[in-house]
């Protein structure tokens, strides 16, 4: 079974955003991998001094087939630093996964799916 990590942004730390309601979007969307036979599990991070370490132990936690990084993370300017270090740390703690970037919390199974030709299949003999 492919194993993916999807790192994200916490949703807590947008202001003025609804952080449980995005938090329950988010966990939905990490339930939808296991229809194309995928583990998966997210870190979500806040940019501060605990968001590197958070990573590192993710990352280091299992061997990961797909990591996919979210578009908060590398389309916010001010967050292009994390951006840069989430990026440095796959590298350095899961040389052997593929790297995929989704465009919302709502397509992270796309993303790594194209990086999973074989989990593709399995979903869609499934449906």
């Amino acid at each position: 079974m492919p194993h993916t990590l999807v790192v994200g942004y916490d949703p807590e730390g947008i202001p003025g955003a609804d952080g449980p309601a995005l938090r329950a979007l988010l966990d939905a969307e990490l339930a939808r991998f296991a229809t194309y036979g995928v583990s998966a599990d997210m870190v979500l991070v806040k940019y501060d001094e605990h968001a590197e370490p958070a990573l590192a132990k993710a990352l280091a936690s299992r061997a990961w087939d797909v990591v996919v990084i979210g578009g908060r993370l590398r389309k916010a300017e001010p967050l292009l630093p994390l951006f840069e270090a989430v990026v440095n740390l796959v590298r350095r703690h899961a040389p052997q996964a593929a790297i995929a970037f989704h465009t919302s919390g709502g397509d992270s199974v796309e993303a790594a799916l194209r990086q999973l030709p074989d989990a593709a299949a399995r979903g869609e003999s499934a449906r």
